[in-house]
């Protein structure tokens, strides 16, 4: 066994990588950029080395930086995490000659698999069914726009080295073949240092599921049982969940043979997934395969109890798969919610900044439910324009589905994030959602429960209710605290009515504080400044996030974020009355609409631009974002350049 290792990665995936690198005895090396310094994977590894600038191309994915890292260090062998050089056969390739070992699968299965066009064309020749499309390299947005034509639209263009949605586009017309052609490529170069892409079918209300699979030196391949990946956005998963609430024995059988039968072909030996997109009668076509661990593996991992990056290790040092397929039973269930920062009520727009506070649930190994949380970030801590916008993945285990997601909506209403935006809220109300609960799932979900964006979860009775309750609480035991202040005037005790009134957004809601409630107060752990609240309501437990404003709280619970205000009658009479402050008119700017880099500017000062045109493109975390015109404006004043590096609610343009 290696006594060192490397990780030629960063945030979570390094930081989990480590994890089992220590319980296994094995000491780690960090490697990171100058944006990193301060990263939790940097802490956490027993040495670290530096490799270079913020930008991925100058620093991790720079294969000589990594090998001389190895040679500083003494590394054994390198776990390349996934993304960056974890699907380039270049890297095994490199470190092999160096004499170092690539923990992952040999460079003949990643050239075979790893590259999504070649990949077709070998499941084509093994007989595997696949989606239609066109599998040589395109050149032109001309030639885009023709093929897409012949395949028929709806279509995908996907960057042939890609992953995490990156350069990924839906098109639906020959405009937006030539649109999303140019946009593709330029994420793709950026992203994966390859430019190419392919054209295949979008098949329609599909369901993306995936298989795991894994394979030793010694011609062993198994496969763990599949992923449901349907709950993404802009081709980028969000949730995911394993087993398929779609999939009957029968079914996940088929998929998992075909799935071993296709890696066996390439020799495959190491952890890997065969993803499929299926339909709702579970029909299924090989998509591709990845040739390296998943970002959404924890789930695999809970319903098996297996370790797989530990089985890759194990793997790469030679050693033969203890496990047999008749040894892999699936226990209960799993479900993953990656935690990005963004902006989901500014259509899931990327933001940057410091994690002002930063308190993920507990976690908790249980016999009834399990909590996971896999982390690369810390309070205190920056994230950064330069990687992905990823937090963390927040895992729930039970022993069903519905039960996963219940501990999946307590641990959301307890996972506290202040400093940058992020999309906890969306997460939660999707939690809530009776089309997902029900397991009615499609690649589509989003798109179709949200087609004007997230606004925020309904307010029902229910949800009214528990806030109403919360709020009083709070309201409740901060009196209680004020009646303790020393110093005071003796006299008369001060005496609090017990009716109350609560504003919740624009509703006004009664309340009572009861002899229950001043018990409930009694016995709360809360105080003032702790940002979240745990008690009980109706005897469940309620936890609610907790943010102070003035004269009242922010509340976050189940997908709702909402102002709460506790009123005496009187007060709650002159409030009102009070005149409702109005929105600044912010129609006659473009503003940034996320902290980014301007990659170009479209439009010149006097120019007439009619509704829909681009005005600009803005990079933020590896996405290119279009800004459009949303009428027929003229541009009177432009006040950012190319390479321009702007704040949110920059002013970019100005019209008449």
């Amino acid at each position: 066994m290696f006594k060192k290792i490397l990780i030629a990665n960063r945030g979570e995936i390094a930081c989990r990588v480590i994890k089992t690198a220590r319980r296994m005895g094995i000491k780690t090396v960090a490697v990171y950029s100058e944006a990193d310094a301060r990263a939790l994977h940097v802490e956490m590894a027993d040495e670290k080395v530096a490799i270079g600038p913020a930008a991925a191309a100058q620093s991790y994915l720079v294969i000589d930086k990594i090998i001389e890292a190895c040679r500083t260090t003494g590394a054994e062998a390198v776990h390349p995490g996934y993304g960056f050089l974890s699907e380039r056969s270049a890297f095994p390739k490199a470190l092999t000659a160096a004499g170092i070992t690539f923990i992952g699968p040999n460079p003949h299965a990643i050239d075979a698999m790893g590259d999504k066009i070649e990949s077709k064309k070998a499941a084509a020749a093994a007989k595997v069914s696949t989606v239609p499309g066109y599998m040589g390299i395109i050149e032109t947005p001309d030639e885009a726009v023709k093929i897409a034509g012949e395949i028929g639209y709806p279509v995908m263009i996907k960057a042939s080295a890609g992953g995490g949605g990156k350069g990924m586009r839906i098109a639906h017309s020959a405009a937006e073949v030539h649109d999303g052609f140019a946009r593709a490529k330029s994420e793709a170069k950026s992203s994966f240092g390859d430019d190419r892409v392919f054209i295949e079918k979008f098949i329609v209300n599909p369901r993306h599921i995936e298989i795991q699979v894994l394979g030793d030196k010694h011609g062993n391949v198994i496969y763990l049982g599949e992923r449901e990946c349907s709950i993404q956005r802009r081709n980028q998963k969000v949730i995911e969940e394993a087993p398929s609430p779609l999939l009957d024995d029968k079914t996940r059988k088929a998929m998992g043979e075909q799935a071993v039968a296709l890696a066996k072909a390439v020799n495959y030996d190491s952890a890997g997934t065969v993803e499929f997109v299926a339909g709702q009668d579970r029909s299924f076509y090989f998509l591709e395969m990845n040739t390296r661990l998943q970002v959404e593996h924890p789930v695999t991992e809970l319903i098996t109890g297996i370790d797989l990056v530990e089985q890759m290790i194990r793997v790469a040092a030679g050693e033969e798969l203890k496990i047999k397929q008749k040894d892999v039973t699936l226990k209960g269930w799993a479900v993953e919610s990656r935690i990005y920062a963004e902006d989901p009520y500014r259509n899931f727009l990327p933001s940057t900044g410091r994690l002002v506070k930063y308190r993920p649930p507990q976690e908790s190994h249980a016999s009834s439910v399990t909590v996971r949380n896999d982390t690369g970030v810390y309070e205190g801590g920056e994230i950064s324009i330069w990687y992905d916008p990823m937090i963390a993945k927040l895992c729930t285990h039970a022993a069903t589905r519905s039960e996963a997601i219940a501990a999946m909506g307590d641990a959301l209403d307890g996972f506290y994030v202040e400093g940058i935006q992020h999309n906890i809220p969306f997460l939660s109300a999707i939690m809530e959602n009776p089309r997902w609960q029900s397991g009615q799932l499609s690649t589509g979900f989003i798109a179709e429960e949200f087609p004007e964006g997230f606004k925020g979860n309904p307010m029902t009775a229910d949800l009214a209710a528990r806030l109403t309750h919360a709020a009083v609480l709070l309201d409740h035991i901060e009196n209680r605290r004020k009646r303790e202040i020393s110093g005071q005037m003796t006299g008369r005790r001060v005496e609090f009515a017990s009716d109350r009134v609560v504003l919740l957004g624009k509703d006004y809601h009664p309340a009572q504080v009861t002899p229950e409630l001043s018990k409930a107060a009694a016995e709360s752990n809360w105080r003032p400044g702790m940002p979240v609240l745990e008690t009980m309501w109706q005897g469940e437990p309620l936890t609610v996030q907790v943010r102070r404003i003035a004269n009242g709280y922010r509340l976050a619970h189940r997908g709702i974020v909402v102002d709460a205000f506790v009123y005496t009658r009187r007060e709650a009479e002159l409030a009102r009355l009070m005149p409702e402050k109005k929105a600044a008119d912010t129609s006659k700017k473009l503003l940034c609409p996320m902290p980014g880099l301007v990659v170009s500017i479209a439009v010149a000062e006097g120019q007439e631009v009619k509704a829909g045109e681009p005005l600009a493109i803005v990079e933020a975390m590896k996405m290119e974002n279009i800004l459009r015109a949303e009428r027929d404006v003229t541009v009177t004043k432009v006040n950012a350049r190319k390479g321009d590096s702007l704040a949110v609610d920059a002013v970019i343009m100005e019209f008449a």
